[in-house]
């Protein structure tokens, strides 16, 4: 939780997504003497964080665990002074000179963004999902789980996001049935086990979320197992979601930023987006080829914009060095 300081000083500049573009922003925009916040769901949020086995990052022999990767820049950034939070952006206001991001919890104002969200949001929903959204389909428990006090959930995901939203459900949910599609989670071991300890978390591994039951509320959720043809319905009052998939992800922008028609965030010169000091990187771009170290060189290109941005400059104000 930040303190009182971090939530009302204006920040010279709020990076959303804290893979390696994000994290690598970071750094160098720390390194200017920035005010510099990265906001971001979890380590394995992304898709490095997910990513079993890297081998090809320059100057890392390896192999070495996308997570691990991560972490290692993002100390990097926390040495220059950067500061990290994990929250969820639900909304921007990013009009004028003064941008305002807003969390599940909290509000911060900044001088310049620097989107780094990536690409796994989902193509598509499954049937019911649409129809009973804010009607028991929820995709923040922060925001909803009190509504469901003593009454079975539902939480479909492997990743951090939704282990650490499984566990604030604890406070709330009579049973929790944790729906993994995978037959593995992809997530923290330290969260996987204080998950699997909560006895009223029922954990589903390899299972399919097939659909969601209910005409005018949520009365349940259709599962299958893997290798089995037939379905199974389970009886609950709310749907916690946490999937990911290849879209990029834009939601929290609430169509303030222009975008391409695949969805990806549409660049000027320096990676600027049409709003003036709001910057995209990596896979947010149609053009950008889903590499680590392509990502880690939007990010550097960003934090130089942003340096240049915020003093009026055409050239960065400081030497970078190597």
């Amino acid at each position: 939780m930040a303190d009182q300081e971090t939530e009302t000083k204006p920040y010279d500049v709020i990076i959303i997504g804290g893979g390696p573009a994000g994290s690598s922003a970071a750094i160098y925009a720390a390194r200017a003497d920035l005010r510099t916040l990265v906001i971001d769901k979890g380590v394995s949020a992304g898709a490095l964080g997910i990513t079993a086995k890297v081998s090809n990052y320059p100057g890392v022999p390896g192999p070495i665990k996308g997570s691990d990767l991560v972490q290692n820049i993002r100390q990097q950034a926390e040495s220059f002074g950067a500061t990290f939070l994990t929250e969820r952006v639900v909304g921007v206001d990013l009009q004028g000179d003064s941008k305002t991001i807003y969390t599940t919890n909290q509000t911060f104002t900044t001088r310049a963004v620097i989107l780094a969200t990536g690409s796994m949001g989902r193509t598509s929903s499954v049937p019911g999902e649409e129809q009973l959204l804010g009607r028991g389909v929820s995709y923040c428990a922060t925001c909803d789980g009190a509504f469901f006090r003593n009454q079975p959930v539902a939480v479909i995901g492997s990743n951090d996001e939704a282990l650490e939203e499984t566990i604030f459900l604890t406070k709330f949910a009579s049973q929790i049935e944790l729906i993994v599609p995978t037959p593995a989670f992809k997530a923290d071991e330290k969260l996987i086990a204080e998950v699997t300890a909560f006895p009223k978390v029922n954990v589903r591994l390899g299972t399919r979320f097939k659909a969601v039951v209910g005409e005018t509320k949520v009365e349940g959720i259709q599962i299958q197992s893997r290798g089995q043809t037939a379905e199974e319905t389970l009886a609950v009052n709310g749907v916690f979601i946490f999937l990911q998939g290849g879209k990029p992800i834009t939601d929290y922008l609430m169509g303030q930023v222009t975008l391409l028609p695949d969805g990806s965030i549409d660049i000027k010169e320096e990676v600027e987006t049409s709003l003036p000091g709001v910057y995209a990187i990596g896979d947010l771009l149609s053009s950008h080829v889903k590499q680590i170290a392509l990502a880690t060189a939007d990010g550097v290109k960003a934090a130089i914009a942003v340096d240049k941005f915020l003093h009026g400059r055409t050239k960065p104000k400081i030497d970078w060095g190597t």
